[in-house]
């Protein structure tokens, strides 16, 4: 067993030293990841605006006006917060403004009862709540001589929900479509990485293993550059895309900021 260990923090370190040149941008490259499904969801929301009207009035039951202040109020809300988010600037208000777009999208739009919708939701959700984390760590970081117990408590629970939260995707994508020796395997290995993050053991680690696998799956399977513009798909595919490109961004968070206080890697240290 000892020697298991010394081999993984052989690997570690290997991997340390690799990964040091690009080390300080990856927390932001991770809020930009977090919020761009809400950039993208922004744009495609503009350029479609009558389509969106048409469908949420003669589909949704949406009436004028009301409908006008719905995708308006969305639009500002996710193209605000989002740059906000990418700022570091208000997080938590930017954080909580975009929960609750996620929220009134799937009411809006009849999704809340869609299990693919739901998880891949509850997923970016988790990054939004490592976003939270990461800013209470900056907060404390700043008022470092000052006492923060309530800081540390409130970023534990987040840091604790988000990276639980952040596993559901894989959830999703054990659970739907056809099974084949390679999609067993896949499913086998992704959902320990994904026990492995739920409980906080080797969590950098195996955060960074699903955000190779997601690089992937993502280009693979939601590779809507290639379907034809006309094919009703394509935005499918592309809003699949851009959520995908959130959850890894909020792994990419974990892999920076650690699991947390309440995580097996936490508790190694204390002893």
């Amino acid at each position: 067993m000892e020697s298991v260990q010394e081999y993984s923090r052989k690997f570690e370190d290997i991997i340390d030293k690799i990964g040091q040149p690009i080390k300080p941008y990856i927390p932001a490259i991770a809020r930009f990841l977090i919020v761009v499904t809400f950039l993208e969801d922004a744009l495609r929301i503009s350029t479609q605006f009558s389509d969106q009207l048409y469908y949420l009035e003669r589909h949704r039951g949406f009436p004028k006006g009301i409908s006008h202040f719905f995708l308006l109020g969305n639009v500002i809300a996710m193209f605000s917060c989002s740059i906000l988010v990418i700022a570091r600037k208000h997080t938590e208000y930017a954080a909580a403004a975009l929960f609750g777009v996620v929220v009134t999208q799937a009411l809006g739009y009849g999704l809340i009862f869609d299990a693919s919708f739901f998880l891949r939701n509850l997923s970016v959700i988790g990054g939004l709540l490592m976003v939270v984390s990461d800013s209470l760590n900056k907060r404390r970081q700043l008022f470092a001589g000052l006492p923060s117990i309530t800081e540390n408590n409130k970023r534990t629970y987040f840091q604790l929900a988000g990276r639980v939260l952040l596993i559901f995707l894989f959830v999703g994508f054990a659970l739907h479509g056809s099974w084949s020796l390679s999609r067993v395997i896949a499913s086998i290995v992704g959902f320990a990485a994904c026990v492995m993050i739920a409980v906080g053991f080797k969590a950098k680690w195996s955060a960074m293993f699903l955000v190779l696998f997601l690089s992937v799956f993502n280009i693979v399977v939601n590779n809507w550059w290639s379907v034809d513009n006309a094919h009703m798909q394509k935005d499918f595919l592309k809003y699949d895309f851009f959520q995908t490109l959130s959850i890894m961004g909020g792994l990419l968070l974990l892999v920076t900021i650690g699991p947390g206080g309440m995580s097996m890697d936490e508790k190694k240290k204390a002893f």
